[in-house]
């Protein structure tokens, strides 16, 4: 019954992952991909990996996720892509998936132990703590895999940066914090074109 429940929670985080890419509603994918995050966390619950799901539900859905929500709410996508020039980078867009493809396919394919759905779903005792055999395999057996992890956050971070980047250095506004502090009533509001 456990297997059953695994491989429909993980049929429909499979689903729900296609259509994020597939889909061309920026909102329709964020949302996507809220969903997709709330059913892998239930798969982890099933395998026992109750720090993790919590951890995906608190951290990304409750709070990346609404964030990447507004942003992508409150940017113009459209227009970017409009002036994108993603024909001169065609190469970059095939190289960098696929580098990622065969890094995660060996890292998979070097992995000392064969790891099946039927030895994931084994029932452990009362004094199991994941969290201690979480700590002990993310920085023994799969730091290689938790660095290509941090490698693709800092992509993710250089892409956003780069979406949000609007013209020259000398058109974009900042703070004067020495203006905030000084400020008096009647410069309070000040419009700007």
């Amino acid at each position: 019954m456990k297997q059953i429940i695994f491989y429909f929670f993980s049929f429909f985080a499979l689903f729900m992952a296609l259509f994020l890419i597939l889909t061309k509603n920026s909102i329709h994918a964020v949302l996507s991909l809220i969903f997709t995050f709330i059913l892998t966390s239930i798969i982890w619950l099933i395998l026992e990996a109750e720090f993790l799901a919590m951890t995906l539900i608190l951290v990304y859905v409750g709070a990346v996720m609404v964030l990447f929500l507004f942003v992508v709410m409150m940017l113009d996508i459209e227009e970017v892509i409009k002036k994108s020039k993603f024909v001169k980078l065609w190469p970059f867009v095939i190289f960098i998936p696929m580098f990622l493809f065969l890094l995660t396919f060996y890292t998979y394919n070097h992995d000392s132990s064969s790891v099946t759905i039927n030895s994931i779903l084994i029932q452990h005792s009362v004094d199991y703590n994941n969290m201690r055999e979480l700590g002990t395999l993310l920085y023994t057996r799969y730091l290689f895999s938790f660095e290509i992890a941090g490698l693709l956050l800092l992509v993710g971070i250089i892409a956003a940066i780069s979406l949000t980047f609007r013209g020259k250095v000398g058109n974009s506004h900042y703070q004067n914090i020495r203006k905030q502090i000084n400020v008096s009533s009647k410069n309070r509001l000040k419009l700007k074109n």
